[in-house]
């Protein structure tokens, strides 16, 4: 106890009365610390660190413990309602550094204070120990939070992607091509980015989803329609971590090859409709590029070979000419595709095409396209000049012409033989300035050309009658022909040579057996207004004249 008078006196002094006077407001600068400074210093600090101010408050220190309550309610308010990106950095590092300070600052100040009142020292280092779980905890709550409002966050952006393939779903796939876009990328962000949340764990389950909106139309059998968006998802692996894909990567392959094939073979020699486009030789090809050894790409060969067969027996139906131009399709997809099974089968539509083009020519006579048949017929005697039906083919070409005149000529086809029996001869002679073609068909079907007459005039249309082949001395071209008895059709085409157009003219008349035949063809002039004369009848008499010809001008 004297030690501690002499402690009383030096450091405090006493009163008259002998009572102790309270301590100092500020710590002595100089001199040694009160007893219990550690402890001292040690509770002021982690008080403080609790972010409470509870140190400042033990000192007394209340507008530093008010700082230290402000910078609290400050970081609570940024941090509330936890928000997926938590505390900003900045707000974060400033509070700490407020914290340590008001630690550092505490312990300065409680180092040379005593603790006045009921508080002990090594009860404040016990409850600032106690305290600090305070922040802790909150740290730890706090961070669950965040972490449940970043998986809300995350949610939410699965579910936009959900609305986005909703969306796409009702529209046509190239219409609907960036929607799907944007969903994929979320989808392809959650599985790759956020591997471990909840949205992630659900990706797997949507990718279905998508895989199945993308590719309805295969779904659906729409096998044309399907090609760009199985396309699009063969496709995908390039982008997307096949992790998050699992077995959706390798999916695409065989409905692709499958959609391929059947709209190939839809398409095939105009098979298809007019508004499909192509004839199918883009999409087999490329099947047979894509996926060589596939079902689907084996099966290729065959389906052209039955239809090449299909279309050469439609050529003995009602559209010959359809079947041909299908066979000429398929001959030319035949030849374009990568496999050699599949180009030898050129052949077999080339051959097939042969014989379209004389049935078809044959089936517009008999429908009395007559144009079309000669242009047809023409072309297939000039194309194939070694076949067996060519003499047969332009005998149907001369009869269409003279029908695409004169219809009667075209009610039947001419005879594919030559009749036997006797042969009647008709001259014709040409009393026109010009070069003449006689058409002909009946039981015999040909052409005759005489050569233009020398000095022959074009006459009226009176004089012609009268005056056409009858001039003593001149020497006409003439044509002698043998014709079998029967009804004939012929048909004259002036204009070869002349100075001017000259209309061609047609006529008929019917060879009876024991009798010879004249006929003289010549020119009537227009009238001075332009106007057709019109063309008496010709007289048909055996030897003398069986009819003549002329034509105007």
């Amino acid at each position: 106890m004297e030690s501690g008078d002499r402690y009383g006196v030096a450091g405090y002094g006493s009163g008259g009365d002998g009572t102790v006077p309270p301590p100092p407001s500020h710590a002595p600068s100089v001199g040694p610390p009160p007893p219990g400074a550690s402890l001292r210093t040690a509770a002021a600090a982690l008080l403080n660190l609790t972010g409470l101010g509870l140190g400042y408050a033990l000192l007394g220190r209340w507008g530093r413990a008010a700082v230290c309550w402000a910078a609290t309610a400050v970081l609570l308010w940024v941090a509330l309602p936890a928000d997926p990106d938590g505390v900003p950095a900045g707000v974060l590092v400033g509070y700490l550094l407020v914290l340590v300070l008001a630690a550092v600052d505490g312990g300065r100040i409680a180092r040379r204070s005593a603790v006045g009142g009921a508080w002990r020292p090594g009860l404040a280092v016990g409850l600032g120990v106690v305290l600090l779980a305070v922040p802790a905890g909150g740290a730890v709550v706090y961070g669950s939070a965040r972490d449940e409002a970043r998986e809300q966050m995350l949610l939410e952006r699965l579910e936009a992607g959900d609305e986005w393939v909703a969306t796409a779903s009702g529209q046509p796939f190239e219409a609907a091509k960036s929607e799907y876009g944007k969903a994929l990328d979320v989808y392809r962000a959650l599985g790759e980015d956020h591997p471990g949340s909840r949205a992630a764990k659900l990706v797997p389950d949507r990718l279905k989803a998508y895989y199945d909106a993308v590719s309805a139309p295969y779904a659906k059998k729409r096998h044309c329609e399907a090609v760009a968006p199985l396309t699009y998802l063969r496709t995908l692996p390039d982008s997307v971590d096949k992790k998050v894909l699992g077995e959706l990567a390798a999916w695409p392959d065989t409905p692709l090859a499958e959609s391929l094939y059947t709209c190939g073979v839809s398409r095939l020699g105009g098979a298809g409709s007019s508004s499909s486009g192509g004839d199918g030789g883009a999409e087999l090809g490329r099947l047979l590029r894509t996926f060589p050894e596939s079902a689907s790409a084996r099966r290729v060969a065959p389906a052209i070979d039955e239809r090449i067969k299909d279309r050469i027996t439609a050529l003995e139906g009602a559209e010959p000419c359809t079947a041909t131009e299908a066979l000429r399709g398929l001959g030319a997809t035949a030849s374009r595709l990568p496999d050699d099974s599949v180009k030898k089968l050129r052949a077999d539509a080339d051959e097939g095409v042969v014989d379209g083009v004389y049935a078809c020519g044959v089936d517009q006579f008999e429908d009395g396209k007559f144009g079309a048949a000669r242009t047809t017929l023409t072309d297939f005697a000039r194309t194939y000049k070694s076949d067996g039906r060519v003499r047969q083919a332009r005998n149907i070409a001369i009869a269409a012409e003279i029908a695409d005149d004169r219809p009667a000529a075209g009610k039947r086809l001419p005879p594919s033989k030559r009749p036997g029996g006797a042969r009647m001869e008709l001259v014709i002679s040409n009393d026109a300035p010009n070069t003449v073609e006689v058409l002909y068909t009946g039981p015999v079907t040909g052409t005759v050309t005489l050569r233009a007459c020398a000095g022959c005039e074009r006459y009226s249309a009176s004089e012609g009658p009268r005056r056409a082949c009858k001039a003593g001395g001149r020497n006409y071209p003439k044509a002698r022909l043998q014709l079998p008895a029967g009804e004939y059709h012929f048909l004259y085409k002036h204009g070869t040579g002349a100075a001017a157009r000259v209309d061609s003219y047609s006529s008929g008349t019917r060879v009876q057996p024991g009798y010879t035949y004249t006929s003289c063809t010549y020119v009537i002039e227009r009238s001075p207004f332009d106007l057709d004369l019109p063309l008496l009848p010709d007289p048909i008499q055996p030897v003398v004249s069986p009819w003549g010809a002329g034509s105007s001008r």
